[in-house]
């Protein structure tokens, strides 16, 4: 067997480690993961029409959609489909939002209150990256948010709709090392500081656009590209806060939160409004095409819908949309900017990755794909409804040594099947070990919530793990 009781101190420290991990997890939100959400653009002449829009996410699974409008048609469309949605006021708004009181008013009334709560809205973006825009645009924006929350009040909407507005990374001063992250100093008085008390006065979050792809095409020489895509890689110590980073997503995140924390705002939370990987691009933009596409936008759902926060929130579920749903030919800009879609407009995929928890699930590398036999039958359709099984994540074999360490030692997991010679021994791997101790622990606890993930080094599937001829149980 994989030994879990050597260099008992190390063994001690690393276990210690989990434990804190695993306190913190189970203090955290009851959700399992994060959420998952999709931008839909319209800058294009060959997209279906709303009401196919609505069927393709509802059978993709997709329940949550942000605008960059409120178009009638569209809103219409999404009323009573049980889909949550952002919608945006364009930047092209904010002066005479910014100016008038009444403006606001109508504007809510004939875009918001018209469709509201049949079509479910939950946030308003007002204006989108406008710091990357004209300096005189940047302006309004603080007073048209006051605006459009006021109005939201006349109308008892202010509880179920949230204000905030998408910032880009180039808002950032510095995001690297992310421990020093900070915002462009002519924008920390003018409008930062004003936008973060707004959010925190009234509840909401801070919407960040986020892309690895950009920091990657223009650094590829020195940021790797499996840190960038979610793969297997040995990750980036910040030499701030030691922590360690093994996607360049989290630490994008982060750098925005160690930037609103110098401005003492850091209980602020965050939503990425906006992230993707285009399947195309022009020769100078390094990394784009369909596999790199893939990789990222695949991995990132599992990381979302499986994982926790990030390193400097762990307890804060991530919610993010990806950018976007369709291909959009009109979009000006080069080639990458037309192929960010994760369809066609016929509604054929440009690549096949999951989008729900359960496809993550079956997708997992040999987990899922296989049902345990019953009474002899191999080619059995047996359903496993109801019942949940934990098991091991790829992150790294010493993070994972660790969660095995734990989980055998103070966790208390029935470690006694994967002892060499005993009947789950073979095949003898960590991966196989670590899944069998970490649902050992997960049944022993009645799979409670925050009892399968040891850091990040484990997550729930749906069907029975295969591991040689070991059976794993679902209770005890």
């Amino acid at each position: 067997m994989l030994s879990f009781f050597q260099n008992s101190e190390s063994m001690a420290s690393l276990t210690f480690t989990f434990f804190l991990m695993l306190i913190s997890f189970s203090a955290s939100s009851s959700e399992a993961g994060g959420s998952i959400g999709v931008n839909y653009g319209m800058v294009a002449n060959d997209l279906p029409p709303p009401s196919k829009v609505v069927e393709l996410l509802k059978n993709q699974g997709l329940n949550r959609v942000k605008l960059y409008d409120t178009d009638a048609n569209v809103l219409t469309a999404f009323a009573n489909s049980g889909i949550k949605v952002v919608v945006a006021m364009p930047n092209e708004l904010l002066s005479s939002a910014a100016a008038d009181q009444s403006f606001t008013d109508a504007w809510v009334q004939a875009n918001i209150s018209t469709y509201h709560p049949a079509t479910q809205i939950e946030a308003i973006a007002v204006g989108n990256e406008v710091f990357a825009n004209s300096n005189t645009t940047t302006n309004y924006l603080v007073p048209a948010m006051n605006n459009v929350y006021a109005s939201l009040t006349k109308l008892n909407l202010d509880k179920d709709i949230k204000i905030s507005s998408p910032i880009a990374l180039t808002a950032l001063q510095s995001s690297y090392p992310t421990s020093s992250g900070s915002f462009k100093p002519n924008l920390v008085e003018p409008v930062i500081k004003p936008m973060l008390n707004f959010l925190r006065r009234t509840g909401s979050y801070l919407m960040v656009n986020a892309y690895p792809f950009f920091a990657y095409s223009d650094n590829s020489d020195q940021i790797s590209l499996d840190y960038a895509l979610f793969k297997q890689n040995p990750g980036v110590v910040d030499s701030g806060n030691g922590l360690r980073y093994m996607n360049l997503l989290d630490a994008q995140i982060d750098a925005v939160y160690a930037a609103m924390s110098a401005l003492n705002y850091g209980d602020v939370k965050i939503a990425v409004t906006e992230t993707g990987w285009p399947s195309k691009g022009d020769s100078n933009e390094i990394g784009a095409g369909e596999a790199n596409a893939a990789s990222y936008n695949g991995n990132l759902v599992k990381r979302v819908l499986t994982g926790t926060g990030t390193p400097l929130r762990p307890n804060d579920p991530l919610t993010v949309f990806l950018f976007a749903l369709f291909n959009e030919n009109q979009k000006p800009g080069p080639t990458s900017e037309r192929n960010y879609g994760l369809f066609y407009p016929s509604e054929e995929k440009v690549y096949d990755i999951p989008l729900t928890l359960t496809e993550v699930n079956v997708n997992s590398s040999g987990v899922g794909k296989s049902q345990v036999p019953v009474n002899g039958n191999n080619g059995s359709t047996t359903s496993f409804s109801g019942k949940t099984w934990c098991v091991a994540s790829d992150v790294g074999k010493e993070k994972l040594q660790g969660a095995l360490d734990y989980a055998c030692g103070e966790g208390g997991a029935d470690c006694t099947p994967i002892q060499e010679g005993a009947t789950c021994y073979d095949p003898n791997t960590l991966e196989a070990h670590a899944s069998y101790a970490f649902n050992s622990y997960y049944q022993k606890n009645s799979r409670a919530s925050g009892t399968c993930n040891f850091g990040g080094a484990a997550y729930v599937v749906t069907h029975p793990p295969q591991y040689g001829k070991c059976v794993f149980p679902t209770g005890y």
